[in-house]
């Protein structure tokens, strides 16, 4: 099937549910209710958004600016969550998610919310191979510091620091 065409679209109250049924498909671990009360208020669909595919919501990526440890004055893009519900995996919908995240940070990068914004990163499960192997090779993620215990109710609990520098 290829590529498939997808429209993008704001999380908002009226549709936080969707969010959640995606990331309890894609995920092993659970969100709090305050995660999606977050992402309802955020407004923002350059940052946080749904991928439909002939009207459905079928995948979703949820970032936030953060300060950058050990960088005073600096931030990064974090990567809180990015799924692709399964029957649409392969058809490119991830990377066009993670691909208008950065495609947003490069037309803004001297405006004012990221003018101050050094990398973008994400946690990933040591198990995580797939995952791994798609920020790496697609998009130039560089695997870091493994940070063990992350998780609390999954195993394995470790998982790798990814990131890419943006300037």
């Amino acid at each position: 099937m290829g590529a498939l065409a997808i429209d993008f679209g704001l999380i908002n109250a009226d549709n936080v549910e969707q969010l959640k049924i995606i990331n309890q498909s894609c995920f092993p671990v659970s969100y709090k209710a305050s995660f999606y009360e977050d992402m309802a208020k955020k407004q923002d669909e350059n940052l946080c958004k749904f991928a439909y595919w002939n009207g459905f919501a079928v995948g979703a990526i949820c970032t936030r600016i953060e300060p950058l440890p050990g960088s005073p004055g600096r931030h990064r893009i974090y990567i809180m969550t990015l799924g692709v519900l399964a029957a649409y995996r392969n058809h490119g919908i991830g990377s066009k998610l993670v691909t208008s995240v950065l495609d947003y940070f490069e037309a803004q990068k001297d405006e004012k919310l990221f003018s101050t914004v050094d990398e973008i990163m994400l946690h990933v499960q040591t198990s995580n191979v797939d995952a791994m192997k798609f920020y790496g090779e697609k998009f130039g993620f560089e695997k870091g510091e493994l940070v063990e215990n992350y998780y609390k109710r999954i195993d394995p609990p470790h998982c790798y620091i990814l990131r890419k520098k943006l300037r």
